[in-house]
C-alpha cells in the first residue's frame, strides 16, 4: 500500500532508539524525509548514515534552544507531520516519590510536548493540513504498576490531546496518541529491572509475568507498532483525530482498552 509520504518532510522525537527509531526507518522506506531528534549526538550520526533523507538534531527537546534549533532546520519548508515522542520518568511507587519528582515528571512528559505543539502548529493551520502523532503509553487507559509518574502525567497529554483536537477539528490537523503496552526497548529493560529490585525477583521472571499480562503472551516489537504509526501520519487517516489507540497485544483488559 502506497501511504502517500513520497518526499513529504517528518519530525521524528527520540529517534535513535525504540519506537523513534522504528518510526524513522518506516519514513524512509516510503521514501519520507525525516527531522530526527534525539539526545545522543554520536547515536543520531550513526542514523544519518543510513539515509541522505535524515537530518539531525541533536539535544532535549524540553530546552527552549533546542525546540529554537530545531525550528530553524525546519525554517520555511512544509512539515507534514511529527512524531512527538521521548523517554518517560523513572520508574518508582507512589509512596516513594517527592515532590520534585512530580515537577520533573512534568518537564520530562508534558511541559515540552505542549511547547512543541504550539510551535508547530500554526503552520500547519495555515497550510490546511498536518499530522502530530503522539507516542504515551499503555497507562492512558491502564495504571503499569510502579509507574505512577508516568500513570499519572500522561493522562494530562491526553487531556491536552483531546481538547486540542476538538477545538482545531476543522483545520486539516489531526492530533492522535499511540499508547504501546510492552515492547522489545530499552524503556522496558529498565522496568523490568527496577521491578526486580523492588520485588526481589529475578529478572527472567518479571519478563515472564509482563509477557502473561497480555492475551497474544509475548513482548511487542517497536517495527510493528510503528507501521500502524505511518498510517496515522498518511494522509488515509484524516478522519481519525483526538484518539487514544493502545497498541498492547490485549494487556488493556476495559471495553474502552
Amino acid at each position: 500500500m502506497d501511504l502517500k509520504l513520497d518526499n513529504k518532510l517528518f519530525l521524528v522525537g527520540g529517534a535513535t532508539s525504540g519506537f523513534g527509531k522504528a518510526i524513522t526507518k518506516q519514513l524512509i522506506a516510503e521514501n519520507a524525509k525525516v527531522i530526527a531528534i534525539a539526545r545522543t549526538e554520536d547515536k543520531l550520526i550513526e542514523l544519518q548514515k543510513i539515509s541522505d533523507r535524515v537530518e539531525i538534531v541533536s539535544g532535549d527537546l524540553s530546552s527552549e534552544s533546542v525546540l529554537t534549533k530545531l525550528l530553524v532546520k525546519i525554517g520555511n519548508r512544509t512539515l507534514t507531520g511529527a512524531v512527538v515522542n521521548a523517554g518517560g520518568p523513572p520508574a518508582m511507587p507512589v509512596m516513594d516519590t517527592k515532590l520534585s519528582d512530580w515537577d520533573e515528571a512534568y518537564k520530562t512528559v508534558v511541559r515540552w510536548k505542549i511547547a512543541l505543539t504550539q510551535a508547530l502548529l500554526p503552520k500547519m493551520i495555515e497550510n490546511g493540513y498536518g499530522r502530530l502523532l503522539y507516542i504515551e503509553s499503555v497507562s492512558t487507559k491502564q495504571p503499569v504498576e510502579n509507574l505512577v509518574l508516568s500513570n499519572a502525567m500522561r493522562l494530562a497529554v491526553t487531556g491536552y490531546v483531546k481538547t486540542l483536537s476538538q477545538e482545531i477539528g476543522f483545520t486539516g490537523v489531526t492530533l492522535n496518541i499511540l499508547g504501546p503496552g510492552y515492547h522489545a526497548t530499552q524503556r522496558m529493560e529498565n522496568l523490568f529491572a527496577r521491578n526486580s529490585e523492588l520485588k526481589g525477583v529475578p529478572e527472567i521472571e518479571i519478563r515472564r509475568n509482563f509477557s502473561e499480562q497480555t492475551s497474544v503472551k509475548r513482548i511487542g516489537n517497536p517495527e510493528d507498532f510503528a507501521s500502524l504509526a505511518l498510517w496515522l501520519l498518511s494522509p488515509y487517516s484524516g478522519y481519525i483525530t483526538g484518539q487514544t489507540i493502545t497498541v498492547d497485544g490485549g494487556l488493556v483488559k476495559g471495553i474502552m482498552g
